[in-house]
């Protein structure tokens, strides 16, 4: 997958850490590669429907992919 900074992805599996959920989306603003070369990650920041950043979050690849041509916005209220 080839992702660019500051594209904005979507989730792929939910982050009961960050009290996010899959399908949730998220700005690309970093690619690290992992030190013992393993699965590399992004940095992410995601915004409210508001456009305020809500949170800084790392995640691997995997839990990341493009946000698909035929996708429908919605707004979901973030849990406490």
């Amino acid at each position: 997958m080839n992702l660019e900074l500051y594209q904005r992805v979507v989730l792929t599996v939910d982050q009961p850490q960050y009290n996010l959920k899959k399908g949730d989306i998220a700005t690309l603003v970093d690619m690290v590669p992992h030190p013992a070369g393993r699965e590399n990650g992004y940095i992410l920041e995601v915004f409210n429907a508001k456009g305020e950043s809500i949170a800084v979050i790392s995640l691997p690849q995997s839990q990341v992919e493009p946000i698909p041509d035929n996708a429908l916005l919605s707004v979901r209220l973030l849990a406490a």
